[in-house]
């Protein structure tokens, strides 16, 4: 089956990239979500990623002890560089082209952001792995996949989760919880499902960026998604 998008922006969370370890990086799951990048990278669509670093650390743990709050987003910046660093170095190993570009400016080993030259890798047929989030303290990487989905014109934000789309609870803490197929922004906003922060979620309906939420941990969710199956649960604006 064809791809039905062009261009897309994944969002992948740091604790994806987990497995069972409780910290860090697993290489099994690191290898397994490269496999189904580079799937669908081979399909011929270009793929940006923005990745989290809560698998490192989180600016909210950080705050919640008493560091100022700036300062601990910032350090939560500095794992989504490492995260990243390791997923464009597998996506190498695996033979798919890839490009590290950070918001936060670190030289000597990724590439500064910068909008046109992200967008000419794409056109490369590299995949780019945006780190360091927007680059500024307070705002989530949800939000930075919202941003950097409408700088480089992706059709679409795929959010990569640990569950199979949105539910109006949480489904491991309540088991009448229903998942929804499909929602609207306003919905999704005013029902405050936590999948996606308040910012991320308004940005992408100003956009008229859809999203779809699904499961990194079913075998070929994101082949299915880009080729238009019903995976997952779409955000739209109507």
């Amino acid at each position: 089956m064809a791809a039905c998008y062009r261009r897309v922006l994944l969002k992948l969370s740091g604790e994806a990239l987990m497995g069972e370890r409780a910290f860090g990086i697993d290489e099994a799951m690191l290898r397994r979500i490269v496999g189904e990048i580079a799937e669908v990278a081979r399909l011929g669509v270009e793929i940006g990623v923005v990745i989290g670093g809560g698998n490192f650390y989180r600016g909210l743990q950080g705050a919640a002890v008493g560091m100022d709050r700036a300062t601990a987003d910032y350090i939560g910046m500095l794992g989504t560089v490492m995260n990243a660093m390791a997923l464009a170095e597998a996506l190498s190993r695996a033979g798919v082209e890839a490009r590290v570009q950070s918001a936060l400016r670190i030289d000597p080993v990724v590439e500064p952001y910068a909008r046109m030259r992200a967008i000419h890798h794409l056109e490369k047929g590299r995949v780019v792995v945006f780190a360091a989030g927007t680059g500024n303290p307070f705002f989530t990487t949800d939000t930075a996949a919202a941003l950097r989905g409408g700088e480089i014109g992706a059709e679409v934000v795929l959010k990569a989760t640990k569950v199979d789309g949105i539910y109006s609870a949480d489904p491991k803490r309540d088991p009448t919880a229903v998942r929804f197929s499909h929602l609207t922004f306003d919905e999704a906003i005013g029902r405050r499902l936590a999948v996606m922060d308040a910012t991320a979620f308004a940005l992408c309906r100003e956009l008229r960026l859809s999203v779809v939420v699904f499961s990194i941990l079913q075998p070929g969710a994101l082949r299915r998604v880009v080729e238009g199956a019903e995976e997952g649960t779409r955000v739209t604006l109507e």
